[in-house]
C-alpha cells in the first residue's frame, strides 16, 4: 500500500452503504471484516457506520454484528413497471427526495474519510452526497453485470471495483478507467472448511463422491423438484446431502421415503445448513446449486465442480449471465430454460460422476477464476482511496 499504508492512518471513519439483499449485504460486511483486522493489527481506530434501510437485511446484521446503523428513507423505480408497480414507483417518488435529504445530513455530521457503496437502491443517495461533498467513494459490483444503481455511481466513484473482468464492458467509457477487478468478497470462514469434518458430520453410510445439492438460505423448488426426480439413478454412483430449505423439506423427504433402503441412507435430507457449510462445502465433489454472485465466488474461490441452475428471471438476468460465463469457461455446466429438465441433470451429474478426471479438471478451472483474497483486495483499494482523496467532478 506504500505511503498510504494503514500505518499511516488515524482516527478513519468509515461510511458503508448498501443492502436489501444478501448478494449486497454480505460482500460489504466481509470487507469490514477485513478492514477491522487490518486496522487493529496497525494500531488504526477506525469507525463504521452503516447506512441501510430499517426494513433490510443490512438492519438485522448491524444489529447483531454490533456495527452502527443509520436508516434513511428511500425507494426504487422499476424500470419496467405493472400497472400496480406503477403506483409504487409515485410513492418512491416522493420518498427519494427525502432519502436524498438524510444522506446528505449523515455524511454532513460524519465526515468520512471514505464511503464504500456495496449496491442495492439505497446507495445511491448517500454515493451522490459523497460525491457532492468531496468524500471518496468507493463502489463495489457483484454480479458480472452492473446494477442501475451502480452504473449511476461508477461516473461519481473514485474506486470502480468488479467481481468479473466482463463487467467492464456494462460500465459508462469514463468509468472504465478508474475500475479494478478485484473479485467478489468470500467469508473467510468459508475457504477455511475441514473435508474430513464435512463427511464425519454427514454420517457413517456416505459413499463417495459427495453431491451437495442447495437451492440457499430459503431453498429453490425448481431445484428441489430437479432432484427429486433423479435419486434412484444417481444414488447408486454417489452421496447426496440435500439443503431443501424450509418449503421444500416436507416434500424432499417424501422422496427420500420413496426409496430402497440402501439408497435412502446415501441422501439426506436438511432444512437448512447452519455452522457447519464450510466443512459441508469442503467435503462436496460436486454442488448443484443456482449461481447468484456470492455462491459462484465460494464456489470458484473453493474450486467446486458444480452444475448451476441460475435463478431466471433477475435483475439484468444477472445469475444465468454467471452461469453461461462459468460454463464457457470450462468451470461448471449449466441448466436453464427447456434444459433445465430431469433428464439432462441426471445425464451432466453422471457425466461427472463417473468421470473423476473430468470432474477435476473443471474443479481447477473454477479455482483458476476464483478470487479467494478478494476482501483483502477490496480493504485496500479503500485504505487507498483515503489516501488519494482525489473525486472526478464530471460524470
Amino acid at each position: 500500500m506504500g505511503a498510504h499504508s494503514a500505518k499511516n492512518l488515524r482516527g478513519i471513519r468509515i461510511i458503508v452503504t448498501g443492502g436489501g439483499t444478501g448478494g449486497h449485504t454480505y460482500p460489504a460486511l466481509t470487507t469490514i471484516r477485513a478492514l477491522q483486522s487490518r486496522f487493529a493489527a496497525s494500531g488504526t481506530r477506525a469507525q463504521f457506520l452503516w447506512v441501510g434501510v430499517a426494513s433490510g437485511l443490512e438492519a438485522r446484521i448491524c444489529r447483531e454484528q454490533h456495527i452502527p446503523f443509520r436508516a434513511i428513507t428511500t425507494g426504487k423505480l422499476r424500470r419496467s413497471p405493472t400497472p400496480r408497480e406503477l403506483a409504487r414507483n409515485v410513492a418512491d417518488a416522493f420518498r427519494i427526495p427525502l432519502g436524498v435529504l438524510q444522506a446528505f445530513g449523515i455524511v454532513l455530521r460524519t465526515r468520512p474519510d471514505v464511503v464504500l457503496s456495496t449496491g442495492g437502491y439505497v446507495c445511491v443517495p448517500v454515493g451522490v452526497a459523497a460525491w457532492v461533498l468531496r468524500r471518496p467513494l468507493v463502489m463495489h459490483e457483484q454480479t458480472s453485470t452492473v446494477g442501475l444503481a451502480n452504473r449511476i455511481l461508477a461516473r461519481l466513484a473514485t474506486r470502480v471495483l468488479l467481481s468479473h473482468e466482463s463487467s467492464a464492458g456494462h460500465l459508462p467509457a469514463r468509468a472504465r478507467r478508474r475500475a479494478v477487478i478485484t473479485g467478489n468478497p468470500v467469508r473467510p470462514e468459508v475457504l477455511a472448511g475441514d473435508r474430513m469434518r464435512g463427511v464425519a458430520g454427514y454420517g457413517a453410510d456416505a459413499q463417495p463422491p459427495l453431491v451437495l445439492v442447495t437451492g440457499g438460505a430459503t431453498g429453490a423448488l425448481q431445484v428441489n423438484d430437479l432432484v427429486a426426480g433423479i435419486l434412484p439413478d444417481v444414488l447408486p454412483y454417489c452421496s447426496m446431502l440435500h439443503q431443501s430449505g424450509e418449503y421444500g423439506f416436507a416434500r424432499a423427504r417424501e422422496a427420500a421415503a420413496a426409496l430402497p433402503g440402501p439408497l435412502a441412507r446415501r441422501y439426506r435430507v436438511v432444512d437448512y445448513i447452519h455452522d457447519e457449510l464450510p466443512d459441508v462445502l469442503a467435503a462436496a465433489d460436486v454442488v448443484i446449486c443456482r449461481s447468484g454472485a456470492s455462491t459462484t465466488a465460494e464456489l470458484t474461490g473453493l474450486g467446486k465442480a458444480c452444475i448451476l441452475i441460475p435463478l431466471v428471471p433477475t435483475g439484468g438476468d444477472e445469475q444465468r449471465r454467471t452461469a453461461s460465463y462459468l460454463a464457457a469457461e470450462g468451470a461448471a455446466r449449466m441448466l436453464t430454460g427447456p434444459d433445465a429438465t430431469p433428464e439432462r441433470l441426471r445425464d451432466e451429474l453422471m457425466q461427472l460422476l463417473k468421470n473423476p478426471d473430468e470432474r477435476g479438471a473443471m474443479a481447477a478451472r473454477a479455482r483458476q477464476l476464483g478470487r479467494p483474497d478478494a476482501a483483502g483486495r477490496v480493504a485496500e483499494e479503500i485504505i487507498a482511496a483515503v489516501g488519494r482523496r482525489a473525486i472526478p467532478r464530471r460524470p
